[in-house]
């Protein structure tokens, strides 16, 4: 089970001492010494990786699922497989942050398949409502922007969700998705027409109906 605390933050003076550490790590994985220390139960380290991962791993999560509670459960989750297989890791199969994502992925998954075909974007907007001054503007763009988002193939979600909500390196966003990086390029430009398709929708005013009997006056 996760130790009492381990998703708040790590002690100051134990985190600097932590990170201190892993400044001397491998650069293949600057987590790794801070998960040895996790594998021998040391909670201050398991909380020094929440405060590392967490912020980036929530936003990704949320990205995925429109539903910020949602995101804080799968992040809870994550956290208590990572604090049970600590353990069992075995070195040079994965980096810690490549293995988080792909874990978060799957919850994610698990989620979804869970969920009514339908999401309500109305809900997902009470969180992010404009200024007065820019209220229609703003609001009608990030309302196509959530829905082109909605409508967008799995894989090309999960793609935006590591690349640009975890702010992940494309070779890493690759290997959590464990696809090949030009898979992934791809995945990407594809998200991303869709998105600047959706943006740069104009919705044209109706016509003027015409009454029967009178012409249109020419200009």
């Amino acid at each position: 089970m996760l130790p009492q605390g381990a998703l708040v933050a790590c002690p100051a003076a134990r985190r600097s001492q932590i990170l201190d550490d892993n400044a001397h790590n491998s650069a293949d994985d600057p987590d790794l010494r801070t998960l040895r220390l996790v594998a021998e139960g040391d909670q201050h380290a398991c909380a020094a990786l929440v405060d590392r991962h967490l912020t980036r791993l929530h936003a990704a999560a949320g990205r995925m699922l429109g539903d910020q509670a949602e995101a804080e459960d799968v992040c809870q989750e994550v956290f208590m497989r990572l604090w049970t297989q600590a353990p069992r890791w075995q070195e040079g199969r994965a980096k810690l942050s490549t293995w988080l994502y792909r874990v978060m992925l799957n919850a994610c998954h698990d989620r979804l398949r869970k969920r009514r075909p339908e999401v309500d974007l109305d809900e997902q907007l009470q969180s992010e409502q404009p200024g007065p001054e820019q209220a229609h503007a703003q609001e009608q763009r990030q309302r196509r922007l959530l829905q082109a988002l909605d409508r967008l193939p799995p894989r090309q979600r999960q793609a935006m969700a590591l690349c640009h909500d975890a702010r992940m390196s494309q070779v890493d966003a690759a290997m959590a998705m464990e696809i090949s990086e030009s898979a992934l390029e791809s995945l990407l430009a594809r998200a991303r027409r869709t998105l600047r398709a959706a943006l740069s929708e104009q919705a044209l005013p109706p016509p003027i109906p015409i009454q029967p009997g009178i012409k249109e006056q020419s200009l």
